[in-house]
């Protein structure tokens, strides 16, 4: 992969942090949804569809595109709002998010949208998904040039589903999977560590033969050199844990795992009171844009 310039990165923090904003807007409009996960990978999401992706939202059914599985379906909200600033459809249309007829439901549903590879909800199948997905494609075109990413979150990783899966993964040496951990520290419960520990988080997945690396999931440049490294590993699958700040960009919410499934709104009242939360919120992702530099 290409290194990335100063001014793209701060071109990507920027987009980033708009669509930060259409999340906040659209999960207001709702009424409902999940606040903490879509912020927090919005630099992980921008990063892959203004320039890692292989894609073409003119076309999404283009047959070389890359594909993207979103495992921990409930953070959709940022992916249609990344979807919809890279082009597949009006940004109007976030405005539905969770309405009766929407295409844009609380779990995406892949039926309704073109560009969605999966449909998704119950938490653990979507690394199953992706790892099928990667093995039919090497096996009916050995030297195909996609990549096949799953991006799953940390509380996640207490379904056993997404351990078989790796078994699968790392037996097979699919080279071609790529799978991103939002390792955000919550969970709708609590904080992971205090539901189901996960470390040593990283040996467990080398143990499953998988190439892993530990990244600041907000610096647009180190995860970019990182999924770089991991499409140069042939002999085994990679697993990216990607440290984020839960409701990153909003610090009156960040790190509360209280505001995992709460929009601004209806969230908690200690710091901000709810019919104050949606114009906080977009005050000081609004006052961000002008203080974007560069991640070093």
């Amino acid at each position: 992969m290409r290194n990335l310039s100063d001014d793209e990165v701060r071109s990507l923090e920027r987009t980033a942090n708009e669509i930060r904003e259409s999340v906040i807007e659209s999960l207001v409009e709702a009424g409902s949804g999940h606040t903490a996960g879509p912020l927090g990978m919005a630099d992980i999401f921008t990063l892959l569809y203004f320039e890692v992706l292989k894609h073409n939202p003119k076309d999404p059914f283009w047959k070389e595109r890359d594909r993207l599985v979103l495992s921990n379906g409930h953070i959709c909200p940022v992916l249609y709002a990344t979807m919809a600033h890279a082009g597949y459809f009006p940004k109007e249309e976030l405005m539905t998010l969770r309405k009766f007829g929407s295409r844009l439901q609380g779990h995406p549903h892949r039926e309704l949208l073109p560009g969605l590879e999966t449909s998704s909800g119950p938490l653990g199948s979507g690394l199953s998904q992706a790892v099928g997905m990667a093995l039919a494609e090497r096996m009916d075109n050995p030297y195909s040039s996609k990549y096949f990413y799953c991006l799953t979150g940390d509380g996640e990783l207490n379904a056993g589903q997404i351990w078989e899966a790796a078994l699968l993964a790392g037996k097979e040496k699919l080279h071609n999977l790529i799978v991103i951990v939002d390792r955000n520290g919550i969970q709708i419960d609590g904080y992971t560590k205090d539901i189901m520990p996960l470390e040593p988080l990283a040996e467990k997945f080398e143990a499953f033969n998988f190439d892993v690396q530990e990244v600041d999931g907000h610096n647009i440049r180190a995860m970019h050199d990182a999924i770089g490294k991991a499409q140069s590993v042939y002999s085994q699958p990679s697993l990216i844990i990607a440290h984020t700040i839960p409701a990153k960009g909003v610090d009156v919410f960040e790190r509360d795992f209280r505001w995992h499934g709460n929009p601004p709104g209806k969230g908690p009242e200690d710091r901000v009171p709810k019919d104050e939360q949606a114009e906080t919120a977009l005050k000081k992702l609004r006052s961000l844009n002008g203080m974007i530099s560069v991640s070093e």
